[in-house]
């Protein structure tokens, strides 16, 4: 069980840098560990039903279930959805062969020249923003998550065959926009690294998969680093266990998600998961 006052982050705002409203207390005064394992094995579940890692969905729950404010529940879950990725990327590389991702290595280096670069603007401008602001960000930006779960699921994404000189500033200005979106979120970004490997570089959806997960990671570990220089870091180290516990059940989760992969239509699966993500961000949106 976490207390308030131990495990779940509530050193004073002076001592980390934060408002208090960015580093206000969870509302509830204890959860058991059965409760954050299954928070987060249903959002693995989620995710894993459509190849995801279901971030995106695990942000609102971290702020309306658990409490955290807008920030500390972006650190969170960039937190876990760190490990995640690492637990993934070994068995993808083993669905897709890896000299298969490999000889794509210039589709990932081109989209990491600009979401490294995007990850840190992101995570600089979100420790930033005041926490009224943020969760309005949020709230748009689960509209994205939602309109880009709809377009790679729904649709037949096609290819633009564009010429190198064109696809090389369009893959660095991309893959900014997604190091920016996934560092203010907290998310690997997989929703929009996919169809954006499908659309600039004519990759099948399937190998994308994988090139999403070698973008995402170093990304990441960008967004986290500049997120450690601000007093906000603070409620990682506070909710340790929380985070391990819940991440533990999103791999659970995403495993037995993978596994019913297929045996529900996207037809009716993909707008459901979209209908959460845009109530979630009306939530946000009017949240304070």
């Amino acid at each position: 069980m976490w207390t308030r006052h131990d495990r779940w982050g509530s050193l004073p705002a002076r001592m980390t840098g934060m408002t208090a409203d960015q580093h206000r207390a969870p509302v509830h005064s204890t959860h058991a560990t059965l409760l954050v394992f299954g928070a987060g094995a249903v959002i693995g579940v989620l995710g894993g039903m459509i190849g995801l890692g279901g971030a995106e969905f695990r942000l609102p729950l971290l702020i309306s279930l658990f409490g955290f404010a807008a920030l500390s529940a972006v650190i969170l879950n960039k937190a876990m959805s760190l490990i995640v990725v690492l637990v993934a990327l070994p068995a993808r590389l083993i669905a897709v062969p890896a000299s298969e991702v490999a000889s794509h290595w210039p589709v990932a280096i081109n989209l990491l020249a600009g979401s490294l670069l995007g990850a840190w603007a992101g995570a600089a401008w979100a420790v930033r923003m005041r926490s009224s602001t943020l969760y309005k960000v949020l709230a748009a930006l689960m509209v994205l998550m939602a309109a880009a779960l709809l377009a790679t699921h729904i649709s037949t994404l096609g290819m633009l065959a564009l010429p190198l000189w064109a696809q090389v500033p369009l893959g660095v200005v991309a893959g900014f926009g997604i190091g920016v979106v996934a560092a203010i979120m907290g998310v690997a970004g997989g929703e929009l690294l996919i169809p954006t490997i499908v659309l600039l570089f004519a990759v099948d959806i399937k190998t994308a998969g994988s090139l999403s997960l070698l973008v995402s990671l170093p990304t990441m570990l960008v967004a986290f680093a500049r997120y450690s220089r601000d007093g906000s870091f603070a409620v990682l180290g506070a909710n340790l266990r929380f985070t391990w516990v819940m991440a533990a059940g999103s791999i659970a989760g995403a495993t037995l998600g993978g596994l019913l992969l297929g045996v529900f239509s996207d037809l009716a699966l993909i707008p459901a998961l979209a209908l959460i993500l845009f109530i979630s961000a009306a939530k946000l949106a009017r949240h304070d």
